[in-house]
């Protein structure tokens, strides 16, 4: 039974690899989305902004809040 399940599956191997492959980069974008040198360097450049005159007050706190909600966020879901 292995080896006809085998045969048989063999042509979805392309399509599980890519299913894999992106499962990779999903984790790797959530890491990289939850680590905290990551969400700092935001900050800084939305302070940047706002000190340059890019953004207004109320455009700087908006984006320190999707920064800071996506963290939190982003931690409640770390053990799935």
């Amino acid at each position: 039974m292995g080896l006809v399940s085998t045969l048989l599956g063999l042509p979805l191997a392309p399509v599980r690899g890519v299913i894999k492959l992106g499962e990779l980069v999903q984790r790797q974008v959530e890491e990289e989305l939850r680590h905290p040198a990551s969400a700092r360097r935001e900050l800084e450049e939305v302070e940047r902004l706002r000190v340059e005159g890019e953004l207004s007050e109320e455009e700087e706190a908006q984006a320190q809040q999707r920064v800071l909600g996506r963290m939190t966020t982003q931690e409640g879901t770390k053990g799935r």
